[in-house]
């Protein structure tokens, strides 16, 4: 930051490039939380009710991941810059 409270150029690319790892790894995080539940679903063929039920819970553990990624990789971002590295 400057003298006046501003962040410079550099400080700005920073947190830019670590929103899009955290939103990057997040949608990796997500789609592997599915897929672990979804995966086996499919190949042991579970009933119609099963499915829609595995399909959700799926779902929301997927983004549940997800979103805890994104603040987990932001507040620690924010936790070093604080600190100046």
């Amino acid at each position: 930051m400057d003298d006046e409270g501003r962040e410079s150029r550099w400080e700005k690319d920073a947190m830019t490039v670590e929103i899009m790892f955290a939103l990057v790894t997040a949608g990796v995080l997500a789609a592997v939380v599915f897929g672990v539940l979804l995966v086996p679903a499919l190949v042991v063929g579970v009933s119609e009710p099963a499915g829609k039920s595995l399909l959700t819970v799926g779902a929301v553990l997927a983004a549940a991941a997800g979103a805890w990624r994104v603040v987990r990789v932001l507040l620690r971002f924010d936790a070093q810059r604080r600190q100046g590295r």
